[in-house]
């Protein structure tokens, strides 16, 4: 398969972004829970090694990929559109708003990842180990989905 390393270093380093943003988010999210919301903290632990473990395999992807740094800055264009979606903070400290926005989330790093390994200038081995990726994100996704989904059968 044919691909651009320019087009490459900005899928990997667009990936990284969503990493950072995604722990970020969890360590707001947990900053903000209640006292009994130990369970939420603990999943929230869970997703932010998650991330740093993902993070670095696309670190380690981009380093041996030996392109010009200039060309690994992370492209905000593409990432600004879908993290818009994502509300800012958490306003309200309540677990249904934190695993809403979290959920939000998820669902934005799933929609970037889906593009990314759909990316024809994607080279194969990094298209498999990405979709390794998605599949754990889509487990991540899942939890948070379902306990925000049961709070609302509660309520």
């Amino acid at each position: 398969m044919i691909y651009s390393l320019t087009d490459t270093p900005e899928i990997l380093s667009n990936l990284v972004q969503i990493h950072i943003d995604r722990i970020e988010r969890y360590q707001n999210a947990i900053e903000n829970l209640k006292a009994e919301d130990q369970d939420l903290k603990a999943l929230f632990v869970w997703m932010i090694g998650e991330s740093q473990k993902c993070k670095g395999g696309l670190l380690y992807e981009l380093n041996s990929l030996e392109v010009d740094k200039a060309q690994r800055s992370t492209t905000n264009g593409k990432l600004d559109s879908a993290s818009m979606d994502i509300p800012s903070g958490f306003s309200e400290h309540d677990r249904q708003s934190i695993l809403e926005r979290c959920e939000i989330g998820e669902k934005v790093a799933q929609k970037a990842y889906k593009a990314a390994a759909n990316d024809s200038n994607l080279p194969d081995y990094l298209r498999k180990k990405l979709m390794q990726q998605v599949r754990t994100l889509k487990q991540s996704y899942n939890n948070v989905r379902q306990l925000r989904e049961s709070l609302v059968v509660k309520n």
